[in-house]
């Protein structure tokens, strides 16, 4: 099968302190023990250089240099598959966000929904299920309940 994982997932990886990491390393090893496909999109990696690199005094930010960033990327990229956008996930994303009227920060959401589904990558692993519950034909699914 194949695994789409949000932002949300490698930010808890990557922070060493976060009490959902444990959560988040267990379902990846259960992943990669089951031999699936994971992947990510570029906007995956925007969302997480935006909160690595925000300073640590701001709201959820870690305060790493962009270097320290660019090491933790690069192991995302080097363990994980890349989803290009390209045409198909750009209309994708464009008959979503208007068929299901999302606005504000939610169109973040609706083009990770457009990004698999242009590549029909049905499982996305994320700890904010209830922000993806109006898309159908995905299985959201919260790392804690990988078994």
């Amino acid at each position: 099968m194949a695994w789409f994982f949000d932002s949300n997932v490698f930010l808890r990886l990557i922070e060493g302190g976060d009490p959902l990491r444990p959560v988040a390393l267990n379902a990846l090893r259960l992943l990669r023990a089951r031999n699936e496909e994971l992947f990510y999109s570029s906007q995956v990696l925007a969302e997480i250089w935006n909160v690595c690199t925000r300073p640590s005094s701001v709201r959820g930010g870690f305060g790493f240099s962009p270097l320290q960033t660019d090491r933790k990327l690069r192991l995302i990229e080097k363990h994980f598959r890349l989803l290009p956008d390209n045409l198909a996930t750009h209309q994708e994303w464009r008959r979503l966000i208007v068929a299901h009227s999302v606005s504000g920060i939610q169109v973040h959401d609706a083009r990770i929904v457009g990004v698999m589904n242009a590549y029909n990558v049905k499982n996305l692993l994320t700890f904010n299920t209830r922000d993806f519950k109006r898309f159908t034909g995905i299985a959201v699914v919260n790392p804690a309940d990988v078994k």
